[in-house]
């Protein structure tokens, strides 16, 4: 990959939209990961505001420090960078007291995560709405398009994906390139969804270099019969959250009333 030309495609690409939608520049969610902080600097060297929210939900400490290192050193470098910390804590606590919380343990924790994540799309579109900004989303390909990796109208919910085009390897080679903190470039990848340090890679059951290998296969034409050990389990891991999570990759799907009913 021509590192230093992808990058400055995206940045021209983020100018150009934000031009043409007539906004003042970009919100971004800051979680302490890669992808957050890749996307985040993309957005602040095209000189527009860019304005990075931290939105911690009982956040596992080493999420946020990295997250606000990253801030930070961003503003150091960068005039048209401001940051802000709204506390949503509160704010899903008090939503806990009002729905049930009956069912299966995972299940229960699952629609939690979910909600924690749209808690936070609803803070960035507040934001964006009271500045005339554009929600960037800092989901990659493998999490996008791949295994789905992502709350649905939650970090899924943006007005433009910069980065979902590039594989997690790919987002690291820019990372490097941005010189994003070296905390940040050996963390394990987390969503951070459940207010502890696990990892994307202890809930999925594979790591981002093994998903890349299953998508490609999989763009390939290759089938669970061509692997065995190890490649045939990633393969079939991939698979799995790839079908589970294709609504998440499709547009919605819309009832067309039949022209003879109307």
């Amino acid at each position: 990959m021509q590192t230093e030309q992808v990058v400055d495609y995206i940045v021209n690409w983020l100018k150009d939209y934000a031009t043409n939608a007539k906004v003042n520049g970009f919100v971004i969610g800051i979680s302490g990961g890669i992808d957050s902080a890749v996307t985040s600097t993309l957005c602040a060297k095209t000189g527009l505001d860019v304005l990075c929210i931290e939105m911690p939900i009982h956040q596992a400490p080493s999420h946020v420090s990295r997250g606000q290192e990253h801030i930070s050193q961003l503003k150091q470098r960068f005039s048209n960078v401001k940051d802000t910390r709204v506390y949503l804590t509160p704010v899903f606590e008090e939503f806990r007291t009002e729905v049930s919380l009956e069912g299966k343990q995972t299940t229960v924790d699952m629609a939690l995560a979910n909600t924690r994540a749209r808690l936070r799309m609803t803070t960035l579109y507040y934001h964006a709405g009271l500045l005339g900004l554009l929600v960037a989303g800092t989901g990659n390909k493998v999490e996008d398009f791949g295994v789905g990796f992502y709350t649905k109208y939650g970090d899924g919910g943006v007005d433009l994906s910069p980065i979902a085009d590039l594989l997690k390897s790919e987002v690291y080679a820019l990372g490097s390139f941005l010189k994003v903190p070296e905390s940040i470039m050996k963390a394990a990848p987390s969503d951070g969804l459940f207010g502890d340090a696990r990892s994307d890679e202890d809930q999925i059951g594979a790591s981002y270099p093994e998903l890349e290998w299953a998508m490609q296969m999989k763009s390939e034409g290759k089938t669970i019969d061509d692997f065995e050990g190890r490649q045939r389990e990633v393969y079939q891991i991939f698979s799995r959250f790839n079908s589970a999570n294709m609504h998440k990759m499709k547009p919605i799907p819309v009832c067309e009333i039949p022209k003879h009913l109307k």
